[in-house]
């Protein structure tokens, strides 16, 4: 669901992007970092627990990027960063209660995730705002009732 605004699929500026964001933050977050889905609300068949996937807490901060929200995109995706191990390198997911780094490793997935929200955060012609057709600051000034 957070890449539906990053390739292009619907605008930020639309409101089921905006509240498909915020459904995601409230039930999907897991100390501050994104699951893929809620274990206790479906059985996936696997044992043990689900830990948080690192592509989609990345996939959160591009959106809130997206979303005129770039100091919460900065802090999430400073968060991100302190997971790194000594080398720099990322897991698939994390364990928020083992606070250690959990499945594949090294995950390049996790690791171009990375790459693409630093490059968002970076500069004005972000490639996810490319995608979207609609710079951060004019969605920023859309939900405050300017545009």
């Amino acid at each position: 669901m957070l890449l539906i605004p990053l390739v292009g699929f619907l605008p930020p500026t639309d409101s089921r992007v905006r509240s498909t964001v915020e459904a995601i933050e409230r039930h999907l977050m897991v100390d501050g970092f994104v699951t893929r889905y809620d274990p206790s609300a479906s059985s996936d068949g696997l044992p043990g627990r689900e830990g948080a996937f690192l592509a989609c807490s990345f996939w959160l901060a591009d959106n809130l990027v997206l979303l005129g929200r770039r100091d919460d995109a900065r802090r999430l995706f400073q968060r991100l960063l302190a997971l790194r191990n000594d080398v720099g390198l990322l897991s698939e997911e994390y364990d928020p209660r083992a606070k250690r780094l959990v499945g594949n490793f090294p995950q390049a997935f996790s690791h171009i995730t990375l790459v693409n929200t630093a490059y968002n955060l970076s500069g004005a012609h972000k490639p996810a705002e490319q995608r979207s057709g609609h710079p951060a600051h004019e969605v920023g000034l859309a939900s405050a009732g300017r545009t």
